[in-house]
């Protein structure tokens, strides 16, 4: 393995000059593609932290999500080292042992390209309760340890925790943390707010001077949630800010859990993983995160299962939702997805709620247009969007990450009226992206992903 950092020079992030996106120091774009991996820290040992990791960068994870003071018997279930995180559960007194296995996961991590998304705790321990643990005092404390700690890493601060500001004493606990990561890093580095879901940021922390971007958590209540509202509803505020959906319906966990009646067999697959990414960065999110039931809480036999985990964390690994995630950023990138605003106009005809809602985007210069469909009907298109002499046309497979030319050459292009496109299948599990865009001539064929 390769011991230099693959982000030297490129730790810090930044928000774009349009407000839409992050991006890097240098001004490339950055893709935010999130894996919920909250007890990282908390539950793996080294070995397990670099498989974890290895893993998640091979498939195109760009952060992944984890907190210092976890949720599950944070402060009182030791590491896989025997420590916990802080003396005496004081704030003021973190355990430097244990952050030295922090710094470790986060140092791997840097070396394989990828950020962390730094929760410094979970939200019950800093929420009016019995559980809390934080005073405004203790939490600039411990920011400032924090901050300090990790300025030059590769991370981005979420605070938040699934929990929500709702009282002034919360409020002020939560400015004094964002204020003390803020003096411990110099403010190098980003911050934003995981919402209890279903939740935004926004709702509650819009006003707030700290908070970088918005993120939402659409949960797991209900199939066929539309993801893309909470980008919509973000996206419409002043001022602007990037968002993105930090806490999606997991792969495997189980249907509407928190609901009274749920039932435990019926659990969210790779499509309904799909469906959530692809509806909430077609609606202009900057990325998006994923999760697996069994790996938030690094699951195995011998653990206690959390919402009714099942497979160990280890063989999760290899479920078809983590890879489809890749696909889709790899796919993002290569349309420069910076460069592309929704625009449901473009579509004259089709499904524009429920399951099959098609969601569209086009190029901010007009090149070109992506649709969505998730369950692969049929829609009619106003194609003057797109201006150009010849086009190409095809249809993108998000399970395989497949392009698929229908016209065997680059078409001339007369696009004044609508045309109704058909997808190759249809069905639940069987979504499709189209898309139509602008080439210089007719030997002039794109490649998949556009490279």
């Amino acid at each position: 393995m390769d011991t230099v950092n693959k982000l030297s020079g490129r730790q810090s992030l930044k928000i774009a000059e349009n407000g839409r996106y992050i991006e890097h120091i240098d001004g490339t774009p950055f893709f935010y593609l999130g894996d919920t991996a909250w007890e990282l820290f908390h539950r793996l040992n080294r070995q397990e932290a670099i498989s974890y990791l290895e893993d998640r960068a091979s498939k195109g994870f760009s952060i992944i999500q984890a907190v210092a003071i976890a949720e599950i018997n944070g402060l009182t279930e030791p590491n896989a080292y025997g420590l916990l995180p802080l003396i005496d559960n004081d704030p003021s007194r973190p355990n430097e042992s244990y952050f030295e296995h922090v710094d470790f996961i986060i140092d791997y991590a840097g070396r394989l390209g990828l950020y962390i998304g730094f929760l410094p705790t979970w939200g019950k321990y800093w929420k009016t309760g019995n559980s809390n643990i934080f005073t405004p005092e203790t939490a600039r404390a411990y920011g400032q340890f924090l901050g300090k700690r990790y300025r030059t890493k590769s991370i981005i601060w979420i605070l938040g925790g699934d929990q929500n500001v709702v009282t002034k004493e919360e409020r002020s606990i939560i400015d004094a943390l964002a204020g003390g990561l803020r003096e411990g890093d110099s403010g190098k580095h980003l911050i934003t707010f995981h919402p209890r879901g279903p939740g935004q940021s926004s709702r509650q922390l819009h006003d707030a001077a700290w908070l970088d971007f918005h993120m939402s958590q659409s949960s797991h209540a209900a199939y066929d949630h539309d993801t893309g509202l909470y980008a919509e509803y973000d996206l419409g505020l002043t001022p602007i800010r990037p968002t993105l959906d930090g806490e999606p319906r997991y792969e495997c966990i189980p249907v509407g859990f928190y609901l009274r009646d749920h039932d435990r067999i019926k659990r969210f697959d790779d499509y309904d993983s799909r469906q959530a990414g692809w509806w909430s960065v077609m609606a202009g999110a900057c990325g998006h995160s994923y999760g697996n039931n069994n790996i938030w809480q690094m699951w195995q036999p011998g653990r206690e299962p959390v919402i009714s985990a099942n497979i160990p964390w280890y063989e999760a690994l290899h479920h078809p939702g983590a890879r489809q995630m890749g696909i889709m950023r790899r796919f993002m990138e290569a349309h420069a997805f910076h460069t592309l605003i929704p625009d449901q106009t473009i579509i004259f005809d089709g499904a524009k709620s429920g399951s099959s809602k098609i969601r569209a985007m086009r190029a901010v210069n007009d090149s070109k247009i992506i649709v969505y469909t998730p369950r692969g009907e049929s829609f009619t298109l106003d194609q003057s969007t797109v201006k150009a002499a010849y086009v190409s046309q095809s249809w993108f497979d998000p399970r395989y990450g497949v392009n698929y030319e229908f016209r065997l050459s680059p078409r001339a292009w007369d696009g004044q009226t609508f045309q109704t496109y058909a997808p190759p299948t249809s069905g639940r599990g069987q979504d499709w992206i189209l898309v139509i865009q602008k080439v210089n001539q007719e030997s002039d064929i794109p490649t998949p992903f556009g490279n």
